[in-house]
């Protein structure tokens, strides 16, 4: 299954500032799959160390740091490791907070040695040690985006126009790029989903997985004591996949615990990178982040199949709805738009509220394309007032337009400043914006 950071890690091994490369984000998406199948087929040779399995080999990176004495050590459990010609892989390495702090001195003695790390709640491990700055690369890894998943499904002309600007590409083949759109909502993007998906054609083993999966995750939360408990852990997990696309306050995510509690609890589901915090903030200037209200905030889930199954979604009834956003009352539109803009537009997203007495306002995403902001509203027509919308590029006239998203056809209204894309299309969002006026 094609990944899009294959090409970056293609380029990274002969890229003349290369590190050592920290492969980051949440259990199962895929980090090590990629490694194995496509960047160890670069080299003369592979070694991996899984450092979750093998906690027989911390003792290594309990003394010296040096690098060629620690390879010396590692070469008798998994043969030469020879500088140029090897790429050694030191898989799950979280579980082993000093074979971080090792990756600086690979860097500054050994730079010739390709060595690449993958691990998940990695913000863990850095609590125990001094992360070498400056030292690695990171590269994170999402699930499978919508275009990965028709990759993956053999539907490659489907994927390559998903991406096109759609002002491009015929109304007839836009719904049919939708209509797959609605399967994604209940298989989502984890690998082993689509694998399962592609290779049964059956939602039921899908989900099958999605809850293995889950389940895995939960185990994870064991991990975290004794910072929180695992069942305001737990519950906060749930609240949040059924409040996607809501303003969230602590107090109300987990009746059991305190605001405090909760607080903690969602901080390290946000660390564990299985869920998304979304804060507010003000569209005036760039950057975003600058203005962003961390006590004003949405959330997003990590995966939209796994976001799904949480809430228990009753899949043949959902099925039947013929409008896409109104599947859970548009919730599964939102998570799919949160983490399409996650995936190809960066780490950070951000909404708009305003909260007027008579007059409150909302916008549901703020992208930046170009050096512009650009409103992000996820709706279920062309119909509507689309009041807080209008009322942003009022307010804001640095925003150049507001863009829809729906499940229809392309529009441009450019009388009102208005742009409506189908759903899918999230990854073409800023592709010749201005082109477009």
């Amino acid at each position: 299954m094609k990944r899009l950071l294959e090409t970056q890690l293609i380029d990274w091994i002969d890229s003349q500032r290369r590190k050592p490369l920290i492969l980051r984000g949440a259990r199962q998406v895929g980090k090590t799959w990629l490694v194995e199948n496509v960047l160890a087929k670069e080299f003369d040779n592979f070694v991996k160390i899984d450092l979750e399995k093998r906690g027989d080999l911390h003792t290594h990176f309990a003394g010296t740091l040096d690098p060629q004495t620690i390879l010396s050590y590692l070469e008798l459990t998994a043969g030469r490791i020879i500088p140029g010609k090897t790429l050694l892989f030191l898989d799950e390495i979280q579980a082993c907070p000093r074979a971080i702090t090792a990756l600086r001195y690979f860097y500054e003695d050994m730079p010739e040695l390709h060595v690449i790390a993958a691990g998940s709640l990695l913000e863990f491990a850095f609590g125990e040690i001094s992360i070498p700055v400056g030292r690695v690369q990171y590269l994170h890894m999402y699930p499978m985006t919508f275009y990965e998943y028709l990759l993956a499904l053999g539907k490659t002309p489907m994927a390559e126009r998903s991406l096109a600007p759609p002002d491009s590409v015929p109304e007839p083949v836009q719904q049919m790029i939708l209509d797959q759109l609605r399967n994604f909502f209940f298989v989502g993007g984890m690998p082993e989903c689509v694998k399962t998906w592609r290779d049964s054609g059956s939602l039921v083993e899908t989900f099958k997985v999605q809850s293995e999966v889950i389940e895995s995750y939960r185990d994870d939360f064991s991990k975290y004591k004794p910072q929180v408990n695992s069942t305001c852990l737990d519950a906060v997990f749930l609240n949040v996949a059924k409040s996607v696309g809501e303003q969230l306050k602590y107090t109300r995510l987990n009746d059991g615990h305190t605001g405090h509690t909760n607080r903690k609890a969602f901080d390290l589901l946000v660390k564990a990178k299985v869920i998304h915090k979304i804060p507010a903030c003000n569209p005036s200037g760039l950057p975003l982040g600058a203005t962003a209200n961390q006590k004003k905030f949405k959330a997003s889930m990590l995966d939209i199949g796994l976001m799904q199954r949480i809430c228990q979604t009753p899949v043949e009834l959902e099925l039947q709805q013929e409008n896409l956003l109104s599947m859970v009352r548009g919730k599964l539109a939102e998570q799919f738009v949160a983490q399409e803009l996650l995936a190809w537009h960066g780490p950070e997203l951000f909404y708009w509220a305003r909260d007027a007495r008579g007059s409150n306002a909302e916008i549901d995403y703020l992208v930046v394309c170009d050096g512009k902001i650009y409103p992000v509203e996820v709706k279920s027509g062309t119909g509507g007032s689309l009041r807080s919308l209008h009322l942003m590029l009022k307010k804001y006239p640095n925003c150049p337009k507001g863009l829809v998203l729906y499940s229809g056809a392309y529009k441009n209204l450019s009388e009102q400043k208005l742009e409506f894309l189908p759903l899918y299309s999230v990854a073409a969002i800023c592709n010749k914006q201005s082109d477009r006026g």
